[in-house]
């Protein structure tokens, strides 16, 4: 990272989508792709999966270390998701930032709206799924649920994608190549935007226009 771009703060990004959608697999090629781009680790009180650590792909926590970040400000957002609570702790998202990285936030559509509301000017993607079917078909796929969970999974991914249009983006994983172009599109035209472009560039910028009549 040059001295340049370490003036520049990064940008909050919230990324929704329904379980099945591709959404972790997307992401993940987006980092490869897009650089000064990390995604937050959330708190959960849910059990640790096979191969998960703690820290890396979550910070596990009991329901009452949990509750007691909710009562003292601590998290940008929370929700409650399949009989867990989920969330993201406000300092370490505000630390990367002024870094200078962008962060993501991968939540679902109601720690969307706290976001949205906490910080204004965060930018909000929400990627669907092409299909119905094609949906169910990844959700069966995964091979790890009940009948039970998997109907449940379904009926509750089919409500989220209603609120698609709560968002400023939205990328259709129908091409999974396609939709990790889509992806980093707006990352990189985001930091093309002209006062950010005074920031990254001012060296180039203020070269450019040493000699202009009416500058300084």
């Amino acid at each position: 990272m040059t001295a340049t771009s370490q003036a520049v703060r990064g940008t909050l990004y919230i990324v929704s989508a329904p379980s099945g959608a591709g959404k972790t697999s997307l992401v993940a090629a987006l980092l490869e792709r897009v650089e000064q781009v990390e995604v937050s680790v959330s708190h959960t009180t849910r059990k640790p999966r096979a191969g998960e650590v703690d820290g890396e792909h979550y910070h596990f926590v009991s329901a009452e270390e949990f509750l007691g970040m909710i009562e003292d400000g601590q998290l940008l957002e929370h929700a409650k998701v399949f009989d867990n609570f989920y969330g993201t702790a406000r300092a370490s998202v505000e630390e990367r930032l002024d870094a200078g990285m962008d962060v993501i936030l991968e939540i679902d559509w109601q720690g969307a709206r706290q976001v949205r509301a906490a910080v204004p000017d965060a930018h909000s993607i929400f990627i669907l799924p092409p299909s119905r079917d094609e949906l169910e078909r990844r959700l069966r796929g995964r091979g790890q649920d009940s009948e039970e969970v998997i109907q449940r999974r379904l009926r509750d991914a089919e409500s989220d994608c209603t609120h698609f249009r709560e968002y400023d983006y939205t990328v259709v994983n129908s091409d999974f190549e396609r939709a990790v172009s889509d992806l980093a599109s707006i990352f990189r035209s985001n930091r093309l935007r002209t006062v950010e472009q005074e920031i990254r560039s001012a060296s180039t910028i203020r070269n450019l226009l040493a000699s202009a009549p009416g500058t300084a």
